[in-house]
C-alpha cells in the first residue's frame, strides 16, 4: 500500500509541475492507449474470424462469375477492410494532436516566466523555475505521446494493406 501511495503522490506532484496541459495531455495518452490496446486486441484474435467469415460466405456462393458475384466480392473485401481500419484514423489524429498540446503547454508555460519577470522585475532563476518547468515538461510529454501512438499506427496501418490484399487473393474469381 506505501508503494502505491509513494507512486500516487509522484504521479501527482509530476502533473502539477508540468501544470494543467500536462492533465490534458495525460488524458488523450490514455484514450489514444485505450484504442491501442483495442487493435492490437482485433489483430490478435478477432481478425481471423473475419477473414474466416468472408471466406465462409464466398464459398457458401454458387455463382462466382457474375457481375453480381463481383459485387458481393468487393462488399466482402470493404467489410473486411473496415473492420481492420477502425479506429485507426482517430489514432492518427491523436497522434497529431499530442505535440500541439505540448506546445501549448511550452507557452503557457512561457507566458508564467514572463508574468514572473515582469512583477517581480528581475530574472531570479528560482522564481521562474515553475513557469519553465510548465513549459518543458508538457512539451517532451506530448512528443512522448506521440511517439509511442506513431509506431503502432503504422504497424496498424501495414497490417490493414496486408489483410485487405492477402483476403483479396484469397476469395477467388473463376
Amino acid at each position: 500500500m506505501g508503494l502505491f501511495n509513494s507512486g500516487y503522490e509522484s504521479l501527482i506532484e509530476f502533473l502539477a509541475t508540468g501544470g494543467n496541459v500536462l492533465v490534458i495531455i495525460m488524458g488523450t495518452t490514455f484514450f489514444m492507449w485505450a484504442l491501442i490496446i483495442e487493435r492490437l486486441m482485433y489483430w490478435g484474435g478477432a481478425h481471423g474470424g473475419v477473414v474466416k467469415r468472408a471466406k465462409r460466405a464466398w464459398a457458401a456462393r454458387n455463382d462466382h462469375k457474375s457481375w453480381y458475384a463481383h459485387a458481393v466480392r468487393e462488399r466482402l473485401i470493404s467489410e473486411a477492410n473496415q473492420e481492420a481500419q477502425r479506429n485507426n484514423g482517430v489514432i492518427r489524429a491523436l497522434v497529431a494532436v499530442t505535440p500541439l498540446l505540448g506546445l501549448l503547454g511550452t507557452v503557457t508555460g512561457m507566458v508564467e516566466v514572463f508574468d514572473v519577470m515582469a512583477t517581480t522585475g528581475s530574472s531570479n532563476a528560482r522564481l521562474m523555475a515553475a513557469g519553465i518547468s510548465k513549459a518543458t515538461i508538457p512539451t517532451m510529454a506530448g512528443l512522448v505521446a506521440s511517439l509511442s501512438g506513431l509506431i503502432f499506427i503504422n504497424a496498424f496501418d501495414r497490417n490493414a494493406q496486408k489483410a485487405s490484399h492477402k483476403i483479396s487473393d484469397e476469395l477467388l474469381i473463376e
